[in-house]
């Protein structure tokens, strides 16, 4: 493996470097993105059994707020339910925006991998290329070292830029429909909580005390 590293030249140094940092977001990714993370499994059935019960405690409202993102969403709209259908529509929205642009994290910059990986390939190509023509005009054809060599670091750039290339494009496109998907399940658990509060059974519920900035940081 290090012959064939030495061998592309030192343009194999940044792809090699792309793929640690495409390697680095996709395991983060996986991690932060898992389904159970962000949307914990009967979290809204278990919430609103807790307001109907009278039992949502500030305790409780802090492990819901600080337990996931749907948490959050939630709690936010707990925290504006008093005001009014629109302004606890608008409040989830706002919310919901802050924490699609966490789950959008690094994807940028995996897209930007994907896209500078192939072009460092054909620099390396286009190099090697040079190398092997210069070689050809000052020595001629008889030097078959020299000529395996350009030819060699060609070959060895572009397969390796597409070897990183491939498989971030992949992701970023896998990440970004993972994305989308908790998006869309998010807005329907949120659309069921504005339901449930403003449909006139929780007029007298009393939201629990806390510091609504903790809810939405800056």
């Amino acid at each position: 493996m290090l012959e064939i590293v030495q061998a592309g030249g030192w343009l194999m140094v940044p792809i090699i470097a792309c793929s640690v940092v495409s390697i680095a977001i996709c395991i983060e990714r996986f991690w932060s993105l898992r389904s159970n993370q962000v949307l914990p499994s009967n979290l809204l059935t278990q919430v609103w059994r807790w307001i109907k019960n009278d039992e949502l405690d500030a305790k409780r409202f802090k492990e819901i707020r600080n337990g996931s993102p749907l948490g959050r969403i939630l709690a936010v709209g707990i925290t504006n339910h008093r005001r009014g259908r629109d302004i606890m529509k608008e409040s989830l929205e706002e919310a919901a925006n802050s924490i699609i642009h966490d789950f959008e994290r690094y994807l940028n910059t995996l897209g930007t991998v994907a896209a500078i990986s192939p072009l460092l390939g054909l620099l390396g190509t286009v190099l090697g290329m040079i190398r092997v023509f210069t070689t050809i005009k000052l020595e001629g054809t008889g030097n078959a070292m020299m000529l395996a060599g350009g030819i060699s670091e060609a070959l060895i750039t572009t397969a390796a830029g597409l070897t990183v290339a491939i498989p971030s494009l992949f992701f970023y496109r896998f990440f970004q429909r993972r994305v989308d998907q908790l998006a869309i399940d998010i807005e329907q658990e949120a659309l069921k909580l504005i339901e449930l509060m403003q449909g006139g059974h929780v007029a007298q519920f009393e939201t629990p005390k806390h510091n609504i900035d903790q809810i939405n940081p800056k």
